[in-house]
């Protein structure tokens, strides 16, 4: 069967191929834990339990997961085996699932989830870059989405993510996960809805400005979660004004507008911009 999970529509025949993405139908993840550095609503005491799932359908030339994300090294295992590991983090007292960066294998995750679905959220963490489809077909599996809008701009999409349509589908991308989840939440807990991440990135905080004004305007009441935790990664040593983290006035400029405009949910100090938040990869 061709592929058109993604909004690539590359179309490859993923039994024999890859698809652009980097992944075929054989599921491929780099690690599985308890994972501590996300949203205090996600995190919460227990950890999210984290699912890193190789390959993407964007190449973001500073993604701090390259080695798995674009490199897609990795191991491969069977939906039973997903299955499984989903039952491993709920019995070690995760306090959700957390598939990241999952599209490529929405069609295998969906199988595992029919084969065990814990009694925890499963979170959709992905780029938000998607497929109004392939959203339509994990809903009934998945109870929060958890998107990043990395760009406003269709050209910084392109020059920096391979991607010249990234803005235009992630809006309505956003949008339909709005419409799909309602928020729900319990003990200060996500179970249920959206949460859309934004990472402020050098020389491009004027696309912050226009993303924020564009969620406070088309989402009322929808957390945003605003990171700044940029650091130079991969290739980003190849494109000298994102080579460095971002600056103290660029960081004031973003916060001072999420500020004004009344926005919930979470800001990250400026001094998380660190490797620390990169697993370590032991497939």
């Amino acid at each position: 069967m061709n592929c058109y999970l993604c909004p690539r529509k590359c179309g490859k025949n993923r039994d024999i191929e890859s698809g652009f993405c980097g992944a075929n139908n054989s599921i491929k993840i780099a690690k599985y834990c308890l994972f501590y550095y996300e949203e205090p609503c996600i995190s919460g005491k227990g950890g999210s339990g984290a699912v890193f799932f190789t390959g993407c359908s964007l190449k973001c030339v500073f993604c701090q997961n390259y080695e798995i994300s674009s490199l897609n090294n990795g191991k491969i295992i069977s939906i039973n085996e997903l299955a499984d590991i989903f039952k491993e983090l709920e019995n070690l007292g995760a306090d959700n699932i957390n598939l990241v960066n999952p599209t490529q294998y929405s069609i295998q995750i969906v199988e595992a989830l029919k084969i065990y679905k814990p009694n925890i959220p499963i979170i959709w963490n992905s780029h938000g870059y998607e497929e109004i489809s392939t959203l339509n077909y994990v809903a009934p599996y998945v109870d929060v989405f958890l998107p990043d809008f990395k760009y406003f701009d269709n050209e910084s999409a392109k020059k920096y993510s391979n991607c010249d349509d990234y803005a235009n589908v992630t809006k309505k991308a956003i949008l339909h996960m709005r419409k799909l989840k309602p928020d729900i939440f319990k003990d200060d807990m996500i179970v249920q809805g959206l949460i859309i991440r934004h990472m402020i990135m050098p020389l491009l905080t004027d696309e912050s400005i226009d993303i924020l004004d564009w969620i406070s305007s088309n989402l009322i009441n929808t957390k945003v979660s605003l990171m700044a935790q940029y650091t130079p990664y991969a290739k980003a040593n190849e494109y000298k004004e994102i080579n460095r983290k971002i600056t103290k006035r660029e960081y004031d400029k973003v916060v001072d507008k999420y500020l004004t405009l009344n926005l919930d949910g979470y800001i990250q100090d400026r001094e998380s911009a660190k490797t620390l938040y990169i697993p370590k990869w032991d497939y």
